[in-house]
């Protein structure tokens, strides 16, 4: 299971890659894992404010569906339309080409509460 050391990472499992005010956030692989095959994915509309923790998008598997959350506060700046077509993204690029939405942030200080890597992996290996 990969966890990259330069990203952040939510209690719900959602990644961030920031990019000076602009955060990338998508599923970690962990959680694509959980899922299992990713059939159709909801994106969230660009243009739109989020707040931390809201569901912001949906996730379709096999197994489930699911809400991804928020992991920062802002406007949703771009949503990755490539899953609109190849949901399978999230699986087998979670980290590259699966990634869901970008976010303007709005307060930087709520970087704070999200996990590195080494935190993240100890949060998955308590559960």
């Amino acid at each position: 299971m990969s966890i990259p050391a330069e990203l952040k990472y939510t209690k719900e499992h959602e990644w961030l890659r920031l990019d000076g005010d602009v955060a990338t956030m998508g599923l970690t692989d962990h959680a694509q894992e959980a899922l299992g095959d990713i059939v159709f994915v909801e994106l969230p509309d660009v243009g739109r404010h989020v707040q931390v923790e809201e569901p912001c998008a949906v996730v379709e598997s096999v197994k489930a569906v699911s809400d991804v959350y928020a992991p920062v506060a802002g406007e949703v700046v771009e949503a990755n339309s490539n899953l609109e077509t190849t949901p399978e993204l999230v699986n087998s690029a979670p980290y590259d080409e699966g990634w869901i939405a970008k976010i303007r942030i709005s307060d930087s200080s709520q970087l704070d509460a999200l996990m590195d890597s080494g935190a993240y992996a100890e949060f998955i290996n308590e559960e």
